[in-house]
């Protein structure tokens, strides 16, 4: 079972690369450009969101989030710039992990930490 979810999770990375080209296309319209460059950003990581020796949350942003985030994307690019885009780019290719996505990462979990710890002292400090 575990391993046929990470072989799924994989498969979605193939993914990312046809969206990453379909979003530099100039009629994917900018709603779908941001989210996608966030959720691209995202699995181009390094760095997990949630990291994955996290007894079942760890997975749960490639099993869940990752392919609502996906799905959400593909609805909103027109089906003939995604179809042109996914006979561009071979169906095992998959994007290099990027270091500025992982410090976006590392800054998204900084400011998680420092408005917690704000609310926090608010509330009881």
């Amino acid at each position: 079972m575990i391993e046929k979810l990470r072989a799924f999770a994989k498969s979605l990375k193939s993914e990312i690369a046809v969206l990453a080209s379909a979003l530099t296309d100039p009629r994917t319209p900018f709603a779908a450009r941001a989210l996608g460059v966030a959720v691209v950003a995202y699995a181009v990581s390094p760095i997990d969101l949630i990291p994955d020796f996290i007894p079942v949350l760890g997975f749960l942003d490639e099993l869940i989030l990752l392919p609502i985030a996906l799905w959400a994307i593909r609805r909103m690019i027109p089906s003939d710039v995604l179809a042109e885009h996914r006979a561009k780019i071979p169906p095992d290719t998959r994007l290099a992990p990027s270091r500025g996505a992982a410090v976006a990462i590392v800054l998204v979990w900084i400011a998680a930490v420092v408005v917690t710890g704000r609310w926090a002292w608010q509330r009881w400090g």
